[in-house]
């Protein structure tokens, strides 16, 4: 299945993306949204991988799952926020992310939280479209 029509918004009035994201998305077109709840770095077994590059890679893994249970793929993303628990992770994220969606860029936020459980040093939501 295709995504939706999607048009980005990157007004010449705001500064720039920093890192592979557009700043607006306008969904045309489409059939369904898929809201995906916040995804923590924890495998299937609930064991949680050591190291910040891991659990975002894990994170990441497990987006991809509920888009594929739902016949979706990254290229469905419209909007991504993630949570990090600390400011130096913010590096590593974006490497992490730009591998994970290519070319692909959706409206994306990135905060700075704690998390529910203190093993957990990230957590990614995300909104799909067809």
């Amino acid at each position: 299945m295709s995504p939706a029509h999607i048009v980005s918004h990157n007004p010449a009035t705001v500064h720039p993306p920093a890192g592979g994201y557009c700043m607006g998305l306008e969904l045309k077109q489409h059939r369904r949204l898929l809201f995906i709840s916040g995804q923590v770095p924890q495998n299937s077994d609930g064991t949680v991988p050591d190291g910040f590059e891991a659990q975002c890679e894990q994170a990441w893994r497990n987006v991809r799952e509920v888009l594929a249970a739902a016949g979706l793929g990254i290229k469905h993303l419209v909007k991504v926020t993630t949570f990090l628990t600390d400011r130096s992770q913010v590096v590593a994220n974006r490497a992490i992310r730009r591998a994970m969606l290519g070319e692909h860029q959706p409206a994306l936020t990135v905060v700075v939280v704690d998390t529910v459980d203190s093993k957990w040093l990230l957590e990614i939501e995300a909104i799909a479209a067809e």
